[in-house]
């Protein structure tokens, strides 16, 4: 169950990247305002960035509760490991889409990354009931 931990990890720490590309595609970045500093940039990768931010810490919970409900499920470790780094992968790719102002290709990497977590969840269901 290594894998899937450290994807929970990633997975945590992606965030923090979309916020690190968005803070430096912005002029003169303000820490004492960040949110203000945002609003009143132009830059239109500071925004997209931004959004994957947000976007990458509302997937979190559920993601992480999905490895969690099918590894306490009994569900067999590698579908976990095998939907835990296609989890990742999808958002990783999400982000770099996001930034890219590749709307389409961001969806299907959103929809794909959902699905991992709808797998892992029912998985864990069925396995329970």
């Amino acid at each position: 169950m290594t894998i899937p931990y450290l994807c929970i990890l990633i997975a945590a720490l992606l965030p923090y990247i979309w916020v690190t590309i968005a803070k430096a595609a912005g002029d003169k970045y303000d820490n004492r305002d960040p949110r203000g500093w945002l609003a009143q940039q132009d830059n239109a990768r500071a925004h997209r960035a931004n959004a994957a931010q947000l976007n990458g810490f509302e997937t979190f919970p559920a993601f992480a509760a999905a490895v969690l409900m099918a590894q306490f499920a009994g569900v067999d470790h590698a579908r976990i490991t095998w939907l835990a780094i296609g989890f990742v992968v999808f958002r990783v790719l999400h982000g770099v889409f996001y930034v890219g102002n590749r709307h389409q290709m961001r969806s299907l990497s959103w929809f794909l990354g959902f699905f991992c977590v709808l797998a892992l969840m029912g998985m864990a269901i069925a396995r329970v009931a």
